[in-house]
């Protein structure tokens, strides 16, 4: 006689069945809580996995969760390129064939001077793409999605070596392109990130030399209002979950035990990674001096809530831990946020295949970096981040079928620089490559890459027109680290000694043999360029590094695009002008909202091929209260006879004030196109939140009652209209 199984049983069966195909531990159940999850994965893991995983490493094989780490990214994904990120290098110029090609973009302070949040979130959606093609290619296999981009440090100062990595010197700006960068690395879906950003370097990060041991000092209000706020907008805003401490102390507290960590997890929501710099554990001992050995500053960082290491580390965390000065709950502690970044990257679910960015380099295996709408993206990108400094008599743009000859003169023309955190691009084309690419075939090219025995005077002498392209070397190969040959040049590890630009010499000597000479300044910061302002008739900025560099600065040359960067940093016209380095504190003349100077250049200054023309601002309301937002419309008009990009931008100052206020505040911007002879209505948005003050008596943002002068502009110089508004508390 036949056993018949009950039907209650069988569909009880097969309900555990389905139930452990889809998930062998709770950790993988994507119906429980993220901290569930979390909770149920240390639950599971032995003490030499949780070590383990103080590293940058998310994998726990065991446990099914395969392993990723970070990569840089700070303008397209590094992967080789001159730092050797991966183990892959560049030689000579060339790729070595193990090198994997990503999209290269101009440095993150070109990527600023567009003054384009959109544009930004694509250039990191585009990384994103490309991170997630080489880590799932069967091909390639290369881990590495957690994505050390943005830096959100801000350059209060142009002698600031790492000047090309930021965005600029304001915070409202700096923010809104952080908050754009995460997105863009991160996605749009609810539950999964395409990647994960890692914002570089909290806090206040802004001097080279002597970084390892130095402090930062100031006041709790600039951490909140200034050095802070783009990092806290990061994480509020943008959704960011990770960043890296930075090397110095702030007010005597190296940042990689600084208690202010605990506040971004308790004030800000910052749930995941944190992690040190590179060798910044030794630098404890070694440079700020903090610990007497290794094994107590890996304690601190661990207790201090750090939960990954960049540089070696097991050792003295199996010895504190035998010591008694560290508990595997401390490490819990400290390593549970790198695991809510797995999560997120859905690294923890038993099923991966379903996920919104599992297809990238698995069934869509065109390589983001060979698609011609990329490059495309790149060349424009290129082009909108070019600033024209001078435009005197409209010089600018040049017109192909007045000119005969033109001569390319200087030690940037022929090059495409890379810096310490690029990538491998798939191909470069020069100044000069994309001059003769514009040109065509009815305008002769001559080329001089010096002056020596006289080759830039004579080119300059014979042509209609004389295009010198100077401007500093990023260096950025590990052979060359701390090494500027030159007192103007910088990179990381060292600090610019001075602001003027010994090629403008070279800029001289052309401007003798031909007076119709363009300056291109091909640069990573501000130079002090009065000579040139005084004597050449049009001066362009753009920065190293961008694959497209020449086609995109040929575009704006010959007007097939007409430029709209503007500046991000207040140009100073001698260093004389800028407070001493080490000074933090920004209300001693030191940015646009504090100068005490006439600049070179003022923030947010840019010139056009084309004229605006403002009028009529309207608000939503006369008055402001906390929680509210306020709409200012304002009408700009395009009267010159170009296509064009205008950048409206909105400062504040505050008349009645009884706190200590800025002379003037960046609080919106739009950068919008607007065609010749049309007229368009731009919005832009006033929240009463940016409006407020740190109160460092209560500890808390406050909106202050009185007047605020609403200043609508083309710049921080050149504001066209104002309002005025009330603050009701």
């Amino acid at each position: 006689m036949k056993k018949h199984i009950p039907l209650l049983i069988l569909l009880l069966l097969f309900a555990r069945f389905t139930l452990s195909a889809q998930h062998v531990h709770p950790f993988q159940d994507t119906a429980l809580s993220d901290e569930e999850r979390v909770s149920n994965l240390l639950s599971l893991m032995t003490i030499d996995e949780k070590i383990t995983a103080l590293s940058t490493n998310l994998g726990v094989s065991r446990l099914g969760i395969p392993a990723t780490g970070h990569s840089e990214g700070l303008h397209g994904l590094a992967l080789g390129g001159s730092g050797n990120w991966g183990g892959f290098r560049i030689v000579y110029g060339k790729a070595e064939p193990q090198t994997y090609p990503t999209t290269t973009f101009p440095q993150a302070y070109g990527l600023g001077a567009t003054w384009s949040p959109e544009l930004i979130r694509k250039v990191a959606d585009i990384e994103a793409d490309e991170i997630r093609y080489y880590a799932q290619n069967d091909k390639y296999k290369k881990a590495g999605m957690v994505m050390r981009a943005p830096n959100a440090d801000l350059a209060r100062d142009p002698r600031w070596g790492r000047t090309e990595e930021s965005f600029g010197e304001d915070p409202y700006l700096v923010s809104r392109l952080t908050v754009a960068f995460v997105k863009g690395l991160q996605g749009d879906d609810k539950r999964y990130w395409k990647s994960a950003s890692l914002m570089k370097h909290f806090l206040a990060n802004s001097n080279e030399d002597g970084r390892d041991s130095t402090s930062s000092n100031f006041d709790d209000r600039l951490f909140h209002e200034y050095y802070a706020y783009p990092f806290r907008k990061g994480i509020e805003e943008g959704g960011s979950r990770a960043y890296m401490a930075a090397y110095n102390s702030w007010n005597d507290i190296p940042m990689t035990i600084h208690p202010i960590l605990d506040y971004t997890r308790n004030e800000w929501g910052q749930n995941g990674i944190i992690c040190t710099d590179g060798g910044a554990l030794s630098l404890l001992i070694k440079a700020h001096k903090t610990y007497a050995t290794h094994t107590e500053g890996a304690a601190a960082i661990v207790k201090a809530g750090v939960g990954q290491f960049l540089d070696e580390y097991r050792p003295y965390v199996y010895e504190a831990l035998e010591k008694g000065m560290l508990t595997e709950t401390d490490i819990d502690n400290a390593i549970r946020g790198n695991f809510h970044v797995a999560l997120k990257l859905g690294l923890l679910d038993a099923d991966r295949t379903k996920q919104p960015y599992a297809h990238i380099g698995v069934t869509d295996t065109v390589a983001p970096f060979r698609r011609q709408e990329v490059k495309d993206f790149v060349r424009e990108v290129t082009a909108k981040s070019v600033v024209l400094l001078k435009n005197e008599r409209k010089f600018l743009p040049l017109d192909k079928k007045k000119i005969k000859k033109i001569a390319v003169i200087g030690p940037r023309a022929d090059e495409v620089i890379l810096d310490w955190y690029s990538g491998t691009p798939p191909y470069v084309v020069t100044i000069l490559e994309g001059i003769r690419n514009a040109a065509g075939s009815d305008i002769e090219i001559i080329f001089a890459g010096s002056n020596e025995v006289d080759k830039a005077y004579e080119a300059a002498k014979q042509a209609d027109v004389a295009i010198v392209c100077v401007g500093n070397h990023p260096y950025g190969t590990k052979a060359d680290w701390k090494y500027s040959p030159v007192p103007s040049d910088g990179r990381e590890a060292i600090d610019r000694k001075a602001l003027t630009l010994e090629q403008e010499d070279l800029a001289k000597v052309v401007h003798r043999a031909n007076p119709n000479t363009l300056m291109v300044l091909v640069s990573s910061f501000p130079f002090a360029i009065n000579w040139s302002q005084e004597n050449l008739p049009a001066i362009l900025h753009v920065t190293n590094n961008s694959q497209e560099l020449g086609n995109g600065v040929a575009d704006v040359i010959f007007g097939e695009y007409n430029p709209a960067g503007r500046t991000t940093q207040t140009w100073v016209k001698s260093i004389a002008d800028l407070p001493p380095m080490m000074d933090y504190d920004i209300r001693n003349g030191r940015t646009y909202m504090y100068a005490k100077t006439k600049p070179l250049y003022p923030f947010g200054y840019g010139l056009s091929y084309t004229t605006f023309k403002y009028k009529n601002v309207k608000l939503s309301g006369t008055s402001l209260s906390e929680g509210e937002t306020l709409t200012l419309s304002v009408e700009v008009a395009n009267t010159g006879n170009y296509d064009g990009d205008e950048v409206v931008q909105l400062y504040v100052t505050y008349p009645q004030s009884n706190v200590s206020r800025p002379m003037k505040q960046l609080r919106a911007f739009k950068r919008e196109t607007i065609e010749k002879g049309k007229t368009k209505t731009i919005e832009l948005k006033l929240a009463a939140e940016d409006l407020m003050y740190w109160n460092a008596e209560r500890k808390r943002f406050e909106l202050e009652a009185g007047k605020v002068n609403l200043l609508i502009g083309a710049s921080s110089d050149d504001i066209r209209l104002s309002k005025q508004i009330t603050i009701v508390k």
